[in-house]
């Protein structure tokens, strides 16, 4: 495993992010505890989680099945750079959102931390992530409440998710005019079929010393070789990937890029985050394996070294959209 700094920290992580966000509703906890000793063996040292992760009636249940993994001794919490984020209201869906039990006041922060170390069994999270913008909250009051968070030692760095580029100027220069050392990563939507990221949120990112951390490298499957997987009567598109597909013009494209990396001999979902670790900026792209083997195609990936020629034919299949303000502008 490649390891890098995490934005303009002092802290090492892996260039392949482990996801659990299926762990819990999509693969139990024994497989679960398997995935991440696996990922461990392997060398990827920064899991992803969040609080509002087992959705439904079971919210917090992958911060749980993370906690028992932990609590199993071996070395494993003191290894592993834990993630996780606040946000969501922690009732389960349908229910009555109760007032301060969601988004980002510093009474909301305060709860969602205690309950997280909680089910996570440990008494500090390396890396707290706000999961969207607060309207309602402002700056000030979300970084008082995150420096006595640091200073009580219950989380040591912050990161966004989501957030577009002028909140991440925003939240870290409030954080400078109070002294405080601000967002050091942002988590945001960032494949090769979406690159509006590259607009803006990148450029915010680099600018402010932020590691970039892509969510869905493969846009819900769509780049993992969906088309391939039909016809040979395997996985179905489903959720964003079969909503894409119904596009002609976007299911050729799709198509080019699979008839691409056919004539490569090279597997598609590796190719996609290959190329995400090509990208300035990135640190690395997270990876929601449900079993084993999804887990070990995701590990060749960080192997996997692109031609200037392949580069080149991925830019002109999924073409980004250029700098700010030019791609907007005229």
């Amino acid at each position: 495993m490649e390891y890098t700094q995490l934005g303009r920290t002092g802290l090492k992580v892996g260039r392949l992010v482990l996801g659990t966000m299926n762990f819990g509703p999509q693969t139990d906890e024994a497989d679960s505890h398997a995935i991440m000793d696996a990922a461990l063996d392997a060398g990827i040292n920064f899991f992803d989680t969040a609080n509002v992760y087992g959705w439904g009636e079971n919210k917090g249940r992958t911060e749980s099945i993370i906690g028992n993994w932990f609590a199993r001794g071996g070395g494993r919490r003191e290894k592993t750079v834990i993630a996780t984020k606040v946000y969501g209201n922690m009732d389960a869906d349908g229910a009555t959102v109760w007032p301060n039990h969601d988004k980002l006041s510093a009474l909301n922060i305060r709860r969602a931390v205690d309950a997280s170390l909680k089910r996570l069994q440990t008494d500090y999270i390396d890396l707290y992530q706000f999961h969207h913008i607060d309207r309602n909250t402002p700056f000030e009051e979300i970084w008082q409440a995150i420096d006595v968070l640091v200073q009580q030692g219950k989380i040591l760095y912050v990161g966004s998710s989501n957030f577009p580029g002028y909140k991440i100027a925003q939240a870290n220069e409030t954080a400078a005019r109070r002294g405080s050392y601000g967002l050091v990563s942002e988590q945001c939507l960032y494949n090769l079929a979406e690159r509006r990221a590259e607009m803006e949120v990148i450029p915010a990112a680099q600018d402010y010393g932020l590691g970039v951390i892509p969510w869905s490298p493969l846009h819900g499957g769509l780049l993992g070789g969906i088309i391939k997987k039909e016809v040979q009567g395997g996985r179905r598109a489903s959720g964003r990937a079969a909503d894409t597909l119904k596009d002609p013009s976007a299911r050729a494209q799709i198509q080019a890029y699979e008839d691409l990396l056919d004539k490569h001999g090279l597997e598609p979902g590796e190719v996609a985050l290959a190329w995400l670790l090509t990208r300035p900026g990135v640190t690395g792209p997270i990876v929601g394996p449900r079993t084993a083997g999804q887990l070990e195609s995701a590990l060749r990936a960080v192997e996997l070294e692109l031609g200037e020629e392949l580069l080149k034919s991925l830019d002109e299949i999924f073409p980004g959209p250029g700098p700010s303000p030019e791609a907007f502008a005229w």
